[in-house]
């Protein structure tokens, strides 16, 4: 399960996600990094006990495949394809 938010998103800001998400006292397995679409960072991910993986995209808003559309569809194939997000620029 997968759950992101654009770190611009004043709808659902990405600290309220991060508040909620401490609200069900999963164990984080991988703590808060980077990720990267190709030599950019794309954002930020963070994985959960029980398979939830929570990832921020780096300067999108509420709708993310507008603002960030390479971003958007490689967090959504590594998702797909149960692949980790890229943890570096290579």
């Amino acid at each position: 399960m997968c759950a992101c938010s654009g770190d611009t998103d004043g709808r659902i800001p990405v600290l309220s996600t991060r508040y909620g998400l401490r609200e069900l006292k999963l164990n984080v397995t991988k703590e808060w990094r980077a990720w990267f679409e190709g030599r950019e960072v794309g954002g930020w991910v963070e994985e959960y006990e029980g398979g939830l993986t929570f990832a921020s995209i780096r300067g999108a808003g509420h709708f993310v495949p507008i603002y960030k559309p390479q971003e958007a569809l490689s967090l959504f194939s590594h998702f797909l394809s149960a692949q980790p997000l890229p943890s570096s620029r290579f």
